[in-house]
């Protein structure tokens, strides 16, 4: 299966569009290698700023770039890029309605060896209760490049949650995307798993195929957006199965799991549904395969989760 670097979709979009345009900037915490933006710095120097390990005065400095008509990318380890610059990114840039896009890298178990202090198991519900904020993460490639262009022409604070590594793709080159829609990857009868980003829809992708194994046909949802969420897909395949179940790199409290919750609960939804995510947990050092299995995060989880819904369904 073909696969491409998350960060190199990004940083080649970036490039394309600072090309086009004189007002794109790049700011950074000191992570350009990790982010692959140092190629923007070279090309474009005085439109690139290292703001040093101090990311809360990095996105205060976005916010002003914004306020004088630049249209700053901001970057860092996801951690920081929500944690640490919370109140700056609210008040600052969200609060004064300015046109900051913020990416955190590296979310949830894709951390990895940077352990539990660097794995934001929290960033989406953070980021979620901000009014008017748009969030997305990306689930391949083409995705990631098309909301960087997408957060770029339009004008409001993003948060884009993208994983740095190499990812499959999903889509082909002609698939258009667009904040707030989201995309059915496969049908099903018996079942549909909601998942956001590349690590989760890839999984639940794999637990498809598990439960075709056995018997039991159940589609896939790449949710793409966390806001707006794609209400009217999501209740379009709650009427359309036996059962729904939730899948994200984060916890299930305040993010997609959450979310979906929300809309069949206000929707009368009587259905089953259930939550793959982590559960009230802090993070730990780990290879990504450990993390994911340590944390229910696996493909296993997720069929298992589809299997005792459609059971206790009978």
């Amino acid at each position: 299966m073909e696969t491409k670097e998350m960060r190199a979709a990004y940083t080649e979009t970036l490039m394309a569009l600072g090309a086009e345009n004189p007002n794109i900037v790049v700011l950074e915490a000191d992570l350009m290698s990790c982010t692959g933006t140092a190629v923007f710095k070279k090309a474009y120097p005085e439109r690139f700023i290292n703001a040093g390990i101090a990311e809360a005065n990095m996105v205060g400095m976005a916010a002003g770039l914004s306020a004088v008509g630049k249209i700053p990318f901001a970057a860092s380890f996801g951690c920081f890029s929500s944690r640490r610059v919370f109140d700056q990114f609210f008040l600052s840039a969200n609060y004064a309605r300015l046109n900051v896009k913020l990416v955190g890298t590296d979310p949830g178990v894709t951390a990895a060896f940077n352990g539990g202090t660097h794995m934001p198991f929290e960033d989406l519900g953070l980021m979620r209760v901000v009014p008017k904020l748009t969030v997305a993460e990306p689930s391949d490639p083409r995705a990631c490049a098309a909301f960087t262009r997408a957060a770029a022409e339009m004008y409001g604070c993003v948060y884009l949650r993208i994983p740095r590594k190499a990812v499959p793709f999903l889509y082909p080159a002609e698939e258009t995307f667009r904040f707030g829609q989201a995309k059915l990857l496969a049908s099903g009868k018996d079942a549909c798993i909601i998942a956001l980003g590349s690590l989760m829809v890839n999984e639940a992708l794999k637990a498809r195929e598990v439960l075709a194994g056995e018997g039991i046909d159940a589609g896939v949802l790449d949710a793409l957006t966390l806001k707006p969420i794609d209400r009217d897909a999501v209740l379009t395949q709650a009427g359309a199965v036996r059962c729904l179940v939730s899948a994200e790199n984060h916890q299930i409290d305040g993010g997609l799991g959450s979310a979906v919750a929300e809309i069949l609960a206000e929707a009368g939804f009587g259905g089953k549904f259930s939550r793959v995510g982590i559960r009230d947990e802090f993070g730990e050092v780990g290879t990504q395969d450990y993390l994911m299995k340590r944390f229910g995060l696996d493909s296993r989880t997720i069929a298992d989760q589809v299997k005792k819904l459609l059971s206790s369904s009978r």
